[in-house]
């Protein structure tokens, strides 16, 4: 079933991973907690910024509107054209003790993630490749309801492969969280909500893309507002 997986549930994970608020374009691994008052401070300016509507919807979305899955070729992010696809990208990026597989400098095979979104540490393996799933922060369906379908398709493909938006975490939380925006769904580590409420608006700014009232007021909630 997905999110099955080795992995070491008993303690929570060390600290680790990138403040959002220092990691602007999403290449800087992991989800760091902010703690400090001027860091949520700051969270919750970045969270006004955001636009609000109600959502669209769903008529017309399928996943391929946004291209094929993982595409190394989607202009305008960072990470692409490096010769790896997005999925494997991200594994790198926030993954320790990598294995790749024999031959190539890309596949990643085998590694240890500290996932944010539990707090708990994954020994993943390839053989369970759904134990850790890459999550879009902003959903490709909720953004496709929150005007996605009225870009372009180049557009619709640097959201889907944009490292800003995606994060490798715990299949079983990916799958839990479906398209699901902050009002219904948050990371079950408490600890990561208000860092997790940043990176969705940090990637709602970056592509003027609005989210539901409920949503914001979620989002402003877990940062102190």
């Amino acid at each position: 079933m997905p999110g099955d997986a080795k992995a070491t549930n008993s303690a929570a994970a060390p600290a680790t991973g990138t403040s959002p608020l220092a990691n602007p374009d999403g290449t800087k691994p992991g989800l760091a907690a902010l703690t400090s008052e001027q860091d949520r401070a700051a969270a919750r300016t970045l969270i006004e910024k955001v636009a609000t509507k109600g959502r669209g919807p769903k008529t017309g979305y399928a996943r391929d509107r946004f291209g094929h899955a993982w595409l190394d070729t989607a202009d305008g992010v960072p990470l692409a054209r490096n010769g790896c696809d997005t999925r494997n990208d991200l594994l790198a990026r926030d993954g320790r003790d990598l294995r790749y597989r024999s031959g190539s400098d890309c596949v990643v095979i085998a590694m240890t993630l500290n996932d944010p979104y539990t707090g708990t540490v994954i020994d993943w393996r390839k053989q369970k490749a759904s134990a850790v799933q890459i999550d879009h922060v902003i959903p490709l369906s909720y953004g496709w309801q929150m005007g996605a379908a009225r870009w372009d398709k180049a557009k619709r493909q640097q959201l889907a492969n944009d490292p800003l938006n995606l994060l490798p975490v715990e299949g079983r939380a990916n799958s839990s969280k479906s398209d699901s925006g902050p009002a219904s769904w948050l990371p079950p580590n408490k600890r990561i909500r208000c860092a997790y409420a940043v990176r969705v608006a940090q990637v709602a700014v970056k592509y003027e893309l609005p989210v539901t009232a409920a949503d914001k007021k979620a989002m402003l909630t877990q940062c102190g507002g």
